[in-house]
Protein backbone atom coordinates (compact mmCIF):
# COMPACT_ATOMS: atom_id res chain seq x y z
CA UNK A 1 0.00 0.00 0.00
CA UNK A 2 1.94 2.96 -1.49
CA UNK A 3 -0.94 5.00 -3.02
CA UNK A 4 -0.04 8.79 -3.78
CA UNK A 5 -1.88 11.81 -2.72
CA UNK A 6 -2.35 14.50 -4.44
CA UNK A 7 -1.88 17.83 -2.74
CA UNK A 8 -4.80 19.71 -3.52
CA UNK A 9 -4.52 21.92 -0.81
CA UNK A 10 -1.67 23.03 1.85
CA UNK A 11 -1.68 24.95 4.81
CA UNK A 12 1.56 26.49 5.94
CA UNK A 13 2.31 28.15 9.22
CA UNK A 14 5.94 28.12 10.41
CA UNK A 15 7.98 30.17 12.44
CA UNK A 16 10.93 28.54 10.87
CA UNK A 17 11.20 30.02 7.55
CA UNK A 18 13.84 27.67 6.47
CA UNK A 19 13.18 26.22 3.17
CA UNK A 20 9.68 27.74 2.90
CA UNK A 21 9.68 29.06 -0.15
CA UNK A 22 11.26 25.95 -1.84
CA UNK A 23 8.63 24.19 -0.34
CA UNK A 24 5.97 26.51 -1.21
CA UNK A 25 7.07 26.64 -5.39
CA UNK A 26 7.03 23.03 -5.20
CA UNK A 27 3.55 23.20 -4.10
CA UNK A 28 2.13 25.99 -6.19
CA UNK A 29 3.70 23.49 -9.54
CA UNK A 30 1.86 20.69 -8.64
CA UNK A 31 -1.34 22.61 -8.38
CA UNK A 32 -1.60 23.21 -4.48
CA UNK A 33 -3.57 26.00 -3.10
CA UNK A 34 -1.59 27.77 -0.51
CA UNK A 35 -3.58 28.63 2.98
CA UNK A 36 -1.43 30.53 5.48
CA UNK A 37 -1.56 32.98 8.67
CA UNK A 38 -0.07 36.24 9.92
CA UNK A 39 4.51 36.28 9.23
CA UNK A 40 4.35 33.38 6.99
CA UNK A 41 1.86 34.45 4.26
CA UNK A 42 3.93 37.89 4.51
CA UNK A 43 6.96 35.90 3.59
CA UNK A 44 5.19 34.42 0.35
CA UNK A 45 3.44 37.81 -0.67
CA UNK A 46 6.84 39.26 -0.59
CA UNK A 47 8.06 36.55 -2.58
CA UNK A 48 5.50 37.02 -4.71
CA UNK A 49 3.69 33.88 -4.20
CA UNK A 50 0.01 33.59 -4.29
CA UNK A 51 -1.22 32.26 -0.88
CA UNK A 52 -4.79 32.92 1.01
CA UNK A 53 -5.20 34.01 4.54
CA UNK A 54 -7.02 31.26 6.77
CA UNK A 55 -9.49 33.65 8.30
CA UNK A 56 -10.68 34.26 4.38
CA UNK A 57 -10.52 30.80 4.30
CA UNK A 58 -12.23 29.85 6.95
CA UNK A 59 -14.63 33.18 7.34
CA UNK A 60 -13.80 33.71 11.03
CA UNK A 61 -11.17 36.17 11.83
CA UNK A 62 -8.29 35.79 13.56
CA UNK A 63 -8.82 36.79 17.27
CA UNK A 64 -7.69 37.49 20.91
CA UNK A 65 -4.21 38.76 19.98
CA UNK A 66 -3.49 35.85 17.89
CA UNK A 67 -4.34 33.07 20.04
CA UNK A 68 -7.41 31.57 17.77
CA UNK A 69 -6.34 31.62 14.46
CA UNK A 70 -6.77 28.13 13.08
CA UNK A 71 -9.08 26.42 15.90
CA UNK A 72 -11.83 26.00 13.89
CA UNK A 73 -13.90 23.57 12.12
CA UNK A 74 -13.12 24.19 8.65
CA UNK A 75 -9.38 23.72 9.49
CA UNK A 76 -9.76 20.86 11.56
CA UNK A 77 -12.68 19.20 9.79
CA UNK A 78 -10.33 19.48 6.37
CA UNK A 79 -7.35 17.47 8.06
CA UNK A 80 -9.59 14.87 9.82
CA UNK A 81 -11.92 14.13 7.20
CA UNK A 82 -11.65 10.83 6.22
CA UNK A 83 -11.61 10.90 2.56
CA UNK A 84 -12.71 6.81 1.66
CA UNK A 85 -15.58 7.39 4.16
CA UNK A 86 -18.62 8.82 1.83
CA UNK A 87 -20.26 9.85 4.92
CA UNK A 88 -17.57 12.28 6.32
CA UNK A 89 -16.96 13.22 2.76
CA UNK A 90 -21.02 14.70 2.47
CA UNK A 91 -21.04 16.01 6.04
CA UNK A 92 -17.42 18.08 4.73
CA UNK A 93 -19.50 19.13 1.67
CA UNK A 94 -22.50 19.73 3.54
CA UNK A 95 -21.03 22.48 6.14
CA UNK A 96 -18.84 23.73 3.11
CA UNK A 97 -15.27 22.09 4.93
CA UNK A 98 -12.90 21.49 2.18
CA UNK A 99 -10.03 18.79 2.51
CA UNK A 100 -6.60 19.99 3.16
CA UNK A 101 -3.74 17.61 2.21
CA UNK A 102 -0.84 19.07 3.67
CA UNK A 103 0.68 21.04 6.38
CA UNK A 104 4.05 22.54 7.40
CA UNK A 105 4.04 23.94 10.71
CA UNK A 106 6.64 24.98 12.91
CA UNK A 107 5.29 25.16 16.60
CA UNK A 108 6.14 28.75 18.48
CA UNK A 109 9.84 28.46 19.99
CA UNK A 110 9.09 27.72 23.23
CA UNK A 111 12.35 25.68 24.59
CA UNK A 112 14.20 28.54 23.03
CA UNK A 113 12.49 31.03 25.02
CA UNK A 114 13.34 29.26 27.82
CA UNK A 115 17.14 28.62 27.26
CA UNK A 116 17.29 31.73 26.45
CA UNK A 117 16.00 33.05 30.22
CA UNK A 118 12.65 34.54 29.37
CA UNK A 119 10.15 35.83 32.04
CA UNK A 120 6.86 33.66 32.50
CA UNK A 121 4.52 36.37 30.51
CA UNK A 122 6.45 35.81 27.32
CA UNK A 123 7.19 31.86 28.09
CA UNK A 124 3.18 31.32 28.31
CA UNK A 125 2.76 33.32 25.02
CA UNK A 126 5.23 31.40 23.38
CA UNK A 127 3.05 27.92 24.46
CA UNK A 128 1.66 27.19 20.72
CA UNK A 129 -2.26 26.08 20.76
CA UNK A 130 -3.44 25.84 17.29
CA UNK A 131 0.09 24.44 15.74
CA UNK A 132 -0.02 21.34 17.71
CA UNK A 133 -3.68 20.83 17.23
CA UNK A 134 -3.31 21.41 13.69
CA UNK A 135 -0.20 18.47 13.64
CA UNK A 136 -2.15 15.76 15.54
CA UNK A 137 -5.21 16.40 13.23
CA UNK A 138 -3.35 15.64 10.52
CA UNK A 139 -1.04 12.96 11.53
CA UNK A 140 -3.83 10.78 12.41
CA UNK A 141 -4.99 11.04 8.82
CA UNK A 142 -1.85 10.04 7.75
CA UNK A 143 -3.82 8.13 5.33
CA UNK A 144 -4.61 11.12 3.32
CA UNK A 145 -2.65 13.85 4.90
CA UNK A 146 1.02 15.00 4.89
CA UNK A 147 2.14 16.66 7.77
CA UNK A 148 5.62 18.24 8.14
CA UNK A 149 7.47 19.61 11.56
CA UNK A 150 10.40 20.01 10.71
CA UNK A 151 12.21 21.87 7.69
CA UNK A 152 14.93 18.93 7.02
CA UNK A 153 11.74 17.41 5.99
CA UNK A 154 10.89 19.58 2.78
CA UNK A 155 13.23 17.86 -0.03
CA UNK A 156 11.84 14.57 0.15
CA UNK A 157 8.45 15.71 -0.26
CA UNK A 158 9.27 18.15 -3.02
CA UNK A 159 10.69 14.93 -4.90
CA UNK A 160 7.64 13.20 -4.20
CA UNK A 161 5.23 16.02 -5.59
CA UNK A 162 7.45 16.07 -8.51
CA UNK A 163 6.65 12.39 -9.21
CA UNK A 164 2.53 13.01 -8.69
CA UNK A 165 2.44 13.29 -4.56
CA UNK A 166 3.58 11.97 -1.61
CA UNK A 167 3.25 8.42 -0.64
CA UNK A 168 1.93 6.43 2.37
CA UNK A 169 5.15 5.44 3.66
CA UNK A 170 5.97 8.71 3.83
CA UNK A 171 3.20 10.28 5.32
CA UNK A 172 3.14 7.32 7.89
CA UNK A 173 6.87 8.38 8.52
CA UNK A 174 6.12 12.15 8.87
CA UNK A 175 2.92 11.21 10.75
CA UNK A 176 5.44 9.45 13.79
CA UNK A 177 7.76 12.47 13.42
CA UNK A 178 5.02 14.87 14.38
CA UNK A 179 3.36 12.99 17.24
CA UNK A 180 7.00 12.61 18.53
CA UNK A 181 7.45 16.44 18.34
CA UNK A 182 4.36 17.62 19.65
CA UNK A 183 5.05 15.14 22.57
CA UNK A 184 8.60 16.54 22.79
CA UNK A 185 7.02 19.93 23.09
CA UNK A 186 4.47 19.31 25.91
CA UNK A 187 6.91 17.23 28.08
CA UNK A 188 9.25 20.67 27.50
CA UNK A 189 6.18 22.85 28.81
CA UNK A 190 5.37 20.10 31.82
CA UNK A 191 8.92 20.42 33.04
CA UNK A 192 8.98 24.28 32.97
CA UNK A 193 5.70 24.49 34.71
CA UNK A 194 7.05 22.24 37.66
CA UNK A 195 10.21 24.22 37.79
CA UNK A 196 7.47 27.58 38.02
CA UNK A 197 5.94 25.42 41.00
CA UNK A 198 8.86 24.80 42.34
CA UNK A 199 7.83 21.12 42.22
CA UNK A 200 11.04 18.48 41.68
CA UNK A 201 9.35 15.17 41.24
CA UNK A 202 5.81 16.43 39.53
CA UNK A 203 3.13 13.61 39.72
CA UNK A 204 3.63 12.56 35.52
CA UNK A 205 7.28 12.88 34.54
CA UNK A 206 8.15 13.48 30.89
CA UNK A 207 11.38 13.44 28.97
CA UNK A 208 12.01 14.11 25.43
CA UNK A 209 15.16 13.65 23.63
CA UNK A 210 16.77 14.59 19.75
CA UNK A 211 18.41 11.99 18.42
CA UNK A 212 22.40 13.21 18.05
CA UNK A 213 23.91 9.43 16.90
CA UNK A 214 22.90 5.96 15.78
CA UNK A 215 25.69 4.14 17.44
CA UNK A 216 27.11 0.91 15.96
CA UNK A 217 26.92 -0.62 18.90
CA UNK A 218 25.99 0.01 22.87
CA UNK A 219 28.42 -1.07 26.10
CA UNK A 220 29.07 -4.95 23.88
CA UNK A 221 28.32 -5.47 20.00
CA UNK A 222 25.02 -7.58 21.00
CA UNK A 223 23.43 -4.29 22.21
CA UNK A 224 22.08 -1.49 20.24
CA UNK A 225 22.59 1.87 20.99
CA UNK A 226 21.71 5.89 20.43
CA UNK A 227 23.03 8.69 21.86
CA UNK A 228 19.81 11.41 22.74
CA UNK A 229 20.61 14.84 23.47
CA UNK A 230 18.31 16.56 26.20
CA UNK A 231 19.86 20.01 27.26
CA UNK A 232 21.92 22.50 26.01
CA UNK A 233 24.05 21.93 29.08
CA UNK A 234 27.57 21.94 27.92
CA UNK A 235 29.00 18.67 27.28
CA UNK A 236 28.80 15.88 24.81
CA UNK A 237 25.24 17.11 23.37
CA UNK A 238 27.14 20.58 22.29
CA UNK A 239 30.43 19.02 21.14
CA UNK A 240 31.53 19.47 17.78
CA UNK A 241 34.12 16.46 16.82
CA UNK A 242 36.90 17.94 14.90
CA UNK A 243 38.40 15.07 14.19
CA UNK A 244 38.56 11.15 14.74
CA UNK A 245 37.03 7.81 14.31
CA UNK A 246 32.44 7.60 15.09
CA UNK A 247 32.08 7.77 19.12
CA UNK A 248 31.23 4.47 20.56
CA UNK A 249 28.94 4.24 23.09
CA UNK A 250 31.38 3.69 25.58
CA UNK A 251 33.19 6.76 24.78
CA UNK A 252 29.89 9.19 25.23
CA UNK A 253 30.05 7.97 28.10
CA UNK A 254 33.34 7.57 29.77
CA UNK A 255 34.26 11.15 28.14
CA UNK A 256 30.85 12.68 30.34
CA UNK A 257 32.20 11.87 33.02
CA UNK A 258 35.65 13.37 32.52
CA UNK A 259 34.44 16.60 31.70
CA UNK A 260 32.07 16.93 34.37
CA UNK A 261 35.17 15.77 36.57
CA UNK A 262 37.06 18.76 34.78
CA UNK A 263 34.70 21.01 34.92
CA UNK A 264 34.57 21.35 39.11
CA UNK A 265 38.15 22.71 39.49
CA UNK A 266 38.74 26.31 38.90
CA UNK A 267 42.18 26.66 37.97
CA UNK A 268 43.52 24.94 34.90
CA UNK A 269 43.16 20.92 35.35
CA UNK A 270 43.03 17.60 33.64
CA UNK A 271 41.42 14.76 34.34
CA UNK A 272 41.79 10.92 32.43
CA UNK A 273 39.14 8.35 32.44
CA UNK A 274 38.64 4.82 31.65
CA UNK A 275 35.55 3.15 32.17
CA UNK A 276 33.74 5.94 33.49
CA UNK A 277 36.27 6.37 36.20
CA UNK A 278 38.94 9.16 36.94
CA UNK A 279 42.60 7.35 36.82
CA UNK A 280 44.37 10.78 36.98
CA UNK A 281 43.51 14.10 38.15
CA UNK A 282 45.27 17.21 38.45
CA UNK A 283 45.38 21.20 38.63
CA UNK A 284 48.47 22.97 37.64
CA UNK A 285 49.52 26.58 36.62
CA UNK A 286 49.72 25.31 32.81
CA UNK A 287 47.96 22.26 30.98
CA UNK A 288 51.01 20.87 30.43
CA UNK A 289 52.30 20.15 33.44
CA UNK A 290 48.81 19.35 34.92
CA UNK A 291 48.60 16.35 32.12
CA UNK A 292 51.90 15.03 33.22
CA UNK A 293 50.62 14.90 36.71
CA UNK A 294 47.75 13.69 35.83
CA UNK A 295 49.74 11.01 34.17
CA UNK A 296 51.94 10.01 36.81
CA UNK A 297 49.24 8.84 39.12
CA UNK A 298 48.34 5.85 36.79
CA UNK A 299 49.64 5.68 33.26
CA UNK A 300 49.05 2.10 32.77
CA UNK A 301 45.53 3.15 32.98
CA UNK A 302 45.37 6.16 30.87
CA UNK A 303 46.34 4.14 28.07
CA UNK A 304 43.27 4.43 25.59
CA UNK A 305 41.56 6.41 28.33
CA UNK A 306 39.71 9.78 27.71
CA UNK A 307 41.24 13.33 28.31
CA UNK A 308 39.33 16.53 29.89
CA UNK A 309 40.70 19.70 30.40
CA UNK A 310 39.12 22.79 31.56
CA UNK A 311 40.94 25.32 29.06
CA UNK A 312 41.59 25.92 25.69
CA UNK A 313 44.06 23.47 24.92
CA UNK A 314 47.21 24.73 23.89
CA UNK A 315 49.80 23.02 21.23
CA UNK A 316 51.69 21.94 24.31
CA UNK A 317 49.65 19.95 26.35
CA UNK A 318 48.42 18.52 23.17
CA UNK A 319 51.79 17.54 22.28
CA UNK A 320 52.38 15.45 25.32
CA UNK A 321 49.35 13.84 25.20
CA UNK A 322 49.43 12.49 21.62
CA UNK A 323 52.54 10.69 23.55
CA UNK A 324 50.43 7.98 24.48
CA UNK A 325 47.36 6.18 22.13
CA UNK A 326 44.09 8.08 23.87
CA UNK A 327 40.67 7.57 22.44
CA UNK A 328 39.05 11.12 22.79
CA UNK A 329 40.34 14.01 24.37
CA UNK A 330 37.16 16.96 25.39
CA UNK A 331 37.99 20.29 25.68
CA UNK A 332 35.95 23.81 25.29
CA UNK A 333 38.18 24.97 22.76
CA UNK A 334 42.13 24.48 20.88
CA UNK A 335 44.15 26.33 19.11
CA UNK A 336 44.97 25.70 15.52
CA UNK A 337 48.34 24.50 16.64
CA UNK A 338 46.96 21.99 18.82
CA UNK A 339 44.50 20.93 16.75
CA UNK A 340 47.37 20.36 13.55
CA UNK A 341 49.16 18.12 16.31
CA UNK A 342 46.20 15.60 16.69
CA UNK A 343 45.74 15.82 13.00
CA UNK A 344 48.80 13.11 12.76
CA UNK A 345 46.23 11.04 15.07
CA UNK A 346 43.62 10.62 12.36
CA UNK A 347 42.08 7.78 15.00
CA UNK A 348 42.16 10.00 17.86
CA UNK A 349 38.60 12.11 18.84
CA UNK A 350 38.79 15.78 19.25
CA UNK A 351 34.92 17.64 20.15
CA UNK A 352 35.34 20.98 21.14
CA UNK A 353 32.32 22.31 23.43
CA UNK A 354 32.58 25.99 23.62
CA UNK A 355 31.92 26.24 27.01
CA UNK A 356 32.18 24.11 30.55
CA UNK A 357 29.21 22.79 32.46
CA UNK A 358 28.35 24.63 35.50
CA UNK A 359 28.87 21.79 38.58
CA UNK A 360 26.61 23.77 40.74
CA UNK A 361 23.72 23.49 38.28
CA UNK A 362 20.46 22.00 39.42
CA UNK A 363 19.53 19.10 36.97
CA UNK A 364 17.83 15.99 37.39
CA UNK A 365 20.26 12.61 37.23
CA UNK A 366 17.85 9.20 36.11
CA UNK A 367 19.06 5.72 36.10
CA UNK A 368 16.25 3.17 34.80
CA UNK A 369 15.04 -0.10 36.64
CA UNK A 370 13.07 -2.67 35.97
CA UNK A 371 9.96 -1.18 35.22
CA UNK A 372 10.41 2.33 35.88
CA UNK A 373 12.98 5.32 36.01
CA UNK A 374 14.89 6.01 39.45
CA UNK A 375 15.64 10.45 39.44
CA UNK A 376 17.39 12.28 41.60
CA UNK A 377 18.69 16.00 41.75
CA UNK A 378 21.92 15.92 40.11
CA UNK A 379 25.30 15.84 42.82
CA UNK A 380 26.13 19.37 42.67
CA UNK A 381 27.13 19.53 46.43
CA UNK A 382 30.29 21.09 47.09
CA UNK A 383 32.33 21.28 50.05
CA UNK A 384 34.36 25.21 51.42
CA UNK A 385 37.06 24.91 53.81
CA UNK A 386 34.95 27.13 56.39
CA UNK A 387 32.29 24.25 56.18
CA UNK A 388 35.26 21.78 57.63
CA UNK A 389 35.15 20.14 60.83
CA UNK A 390 38.24 18.97 62.41
CA UNK A 391 37.94 15.96 64.26
CA UNK A 392 41.63 15.39 65.29
CA UNK A 393 43.95 17.22 68.09
CA UNK A 394 46.04 17.70 64.73
CA UNK A 395 44.58 20.04 62.37
CA UNK A 396 45.51 20.01 58.98
CA UNK A 397 47.66 22.90 57.61
CA UNK A 398 46.44 25.13 55.05
CA UNK A 399 48.38 23.15 52.42
CA UNK A 400 46.65 20.07 53.57
CA UNK A 401 43.17 21.77 53.25
CA UNK A 402 43.85 22.56 49.53
CA UNK A 403 44.59 18.85 49.05
CA UNK A 404 41.78 17.44 50.95
CA UNK A 405 39.04 19.39 49.25
CA UNK A 406 40.89 18.40 45.82
CA UNK A 407 41.03 14.89 46.65
CA UNK A 408 37.62 15.07 48.07
CA UNK A 409 36.02 17.05 44.92
CA UNK A 410 37.25 13.60 42.27
CA UNK A 411 35.95 11.38 45.14
CA UNK A 412 32.28 12.64 44.08
CA UNK A 413 33.41 11.40 40.25
CA UNK A 414 34.80 7.95 41.41
CA UNK A 415 32.66 4.83 41.42
CA UNK A 416 31.89 4.09 45.15
CA UNK A 417 33.34 2.74 47.21
CA UNK A 418 35.94 5.48 46.05
CA UNK A 419 39.05 6.53 48.14
CA UNK A 420 41.62 9.00 46.51
CA UNK A 421 45.07 9.65 47.66
CA UNK A 422 46.34 12.97 46.44
CA UNK A 423 49.16 15.29 46.92
CA UNK A 424 49.84 19.21 45.57
CA UNK A 425 46.88 18.80 43.95
CA UNK A 426 47.10 16.11 41.86
CA UNK A 427 46.14 12.37 42.35
CA UNK A 428 48.55 9.87 43.13
CA UNK A 429 46.60 7.17 44.45
CA UNK A 430 42.43 6.26 42.92
CA UNK A 431 41.04 2.87 44.57
CA UNK A 432 37.49 3.14 42.86
CA UNK A 433 34.58 0.58 42.99
CA UNK A 434 34.69 -1.76 45.45
CA UNK A 435 32.20 -3.43 47.61
CA UNK A 436 34.64 -2.91 51.19
CA UNK A 437 35.99 0.55 51.87
CA UNK A 438 39.54 -1.12 53.01
CA UNK A 439 40.01 -2.60 49.42
CA UNK A 440 39.83 0.42 47.54
CA UNK A 441 42.46 1.98 50.02
CA UNK A 442 44.52 -0.80 50.05
CA UNK A 443 44.03 -1.13 45.75
CA UNK A 444 44.54 2.37 45.44
CA UNK A 445 48.04 2.54 47.78
CA UNK A 446 49.17 -0.48 45.22
CA UNK A 447 48.92 1.69 41.94
CA UNK A 448 50.69 4.38 43.44
CA UNK A 449 53.59 1.57 44.35
CA UNK A 450 53.55 0.44 41.25
CA UNK A 451 53.70 4.04 39.72
CA UNK A 452 56.48 4.93 41.62
CA UNK A 453 58.02 1.78 40.30
CA UNK A 454 57.81 2.79 36.90
CA UNK A 455 58.77 6.17 37.35
CA UNK A 456 61.95 4.83 39.35
CA UNK A 457 60.34 6.87 43.07
CA UNK A 458 62.21 6.17 45.94
CA UNK A 459 58.72 5.59 47.99
CA UNK A 460 55.34 5.81 46.48
CA UNK A 461 53.89 9.27 46.50
CA UNK A 462 50.93 8.59 48.96
CA UNK A 463 54.07 8.63 50.93
CA UNK A 464 52.98 12.69 52.69
CA UNK A 465 49.47 12.65 50.96
CA UNK A 466 45.89 13.47 52.04
CA UNK A 467 42.96 11.06 51.59
CA UNK A 468 39.53 11.79 50.48
CA UNK A 469 36.57 8.75 51.14
CA UNK A 470 33.46 9.69 49.37
CA UNK A 471 31.60 7.91 52.45
CA UNK A 472 32.53 7.60 56.07
CA UNK A 473 34.89 4.51 57.36
CA UNK A 474 32.36 2.19 58.73
CA UNK A 475 35.69 0.32 60.37
CA UNK A 476 39.47 1.39 61.61
CA UNK A 477 40.83 -0.88 59.35
CA UNK A 478 40.05 1.07 56.12
CA UNK A 479 41.80 4.46 57.87
CA UNK A 480 44.35 2.26 59.22
CA UNK A 481 45.31 1.34 55.52
CA UNK A 482 45.35 4.88 54.49
CA UNK A 483 47.89 5.42 57.20
CA UNK A 484 50.14 2.44 55.99
CA UNK A 485 50.25 3.90 52.62
CA UNK A 486 51.54 7.16 54.31
CA UNK A 487 48.47 9.84 54.68
CA UNK A 488 49.12 12.41 56.81
CA UNK A 489 45.36 13.81 56.72
CA UNK A 490 42.09 12.51 55.99
CA UNK A 491 38.88 13.76 54.37
CA UNK A 492 35.33 12.39 55.01
CA UNK A 493 32.23 12.83 55.25
CA UNK A 494 31.79 11.07 58.73
CA UNK A 495 28.05 9.80 60.54
CA UNK A 496 29.62 6.32 61.77
CA UNK A 497 28.32 4.82 64.69
CA UNK A 498 32.12 3.91 64.64
CA UNK A 499 33.46 7.45 64.39
CA UNK A 500 34.80 7.80 67.68
CA UNK A 501 37.14 4.31 67.07
CA UNK A 502 38.09 5.79 63.99
CA UNK A 503 38.83 9.11 65.31
CA UNK A 504 41.21 7.33 67.98
CA UNK A 505 42.94 5.34 65.42
CA UNK A 506 43.86 9.10 63.41
CA UNK A 507 44.80 10.49 66.63
CA UNK A 508 47.07 7.39 67.31
CA UNK A 509 48.84 7.84 64.20
CA UNK A 510 49.20 11.65 65.12
CA UNK A 511 47.34 12.44 61.56
CA UNK A 512 44.55 14.91 60.97
CA UNK A 513 41.16 14.08 59.99
CA UNK A 514 38.30 16.28 59.08
CA UNK A 515 34.23 15.49 58.63
CA UNK A 516 32.44 17.12 55.84
CA UNK A 517 29.22 16.07 56.54
CA UNK A 518 28.50 15.62 52.80
CA UNK A 519 28.44 12.01 51.22
CA UNK A 520 29.22 11.44 47.70
CA UNK A 521 28.37 7.84 46.64
CA UNK A 522 28.27 7.34 43.13
CA UNK A 523 27.10 3.96 41.70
Amino acid sequence: MNQRVTIRRALLSVSDKAGLLDLARALLAHGAELLSTGGTAAALREAGLPVKEVAEHTGVPEMLDGRVKTLVPSIHGGLLGRRDSEDHLAQMQRHGVAPIDLIAVNLYPFEATVAKGADFESCIENIDIGGPAMVRSAAKNFAAVTVLTDPAQYEAVIVELAAGGTTYDTRKTLAAAAYARTAAYDAAIAAWFAVQNGVAFPERFAIAGQLRQTLRYGENPHQQAAFYATTPRPGIATARQVQGKELSYNNLNDTDAAYECVAEFDGPAVVIVKHANPCGVAVADDLAIAWDRALACDPTSAFGGIVAVNRTLDESAAERIAKIFTEVVIAPDATEAAQAVFARKKNLRLLLTGGLPDPAAPGTAMKSVAGGLLLQTRDAGRITADELKVVTRVAPTPAQVADLLFAFCVAKHVKSNAIVYAKHGATVGIGAGQMSRVDSCRIAAWKAAEAAKEAGLAQPETVGSVVASDAFFPFADGLEAAIAAGATAVIQPGGSLRDPEVIQAADAAGIAMVFTGMRHFRH
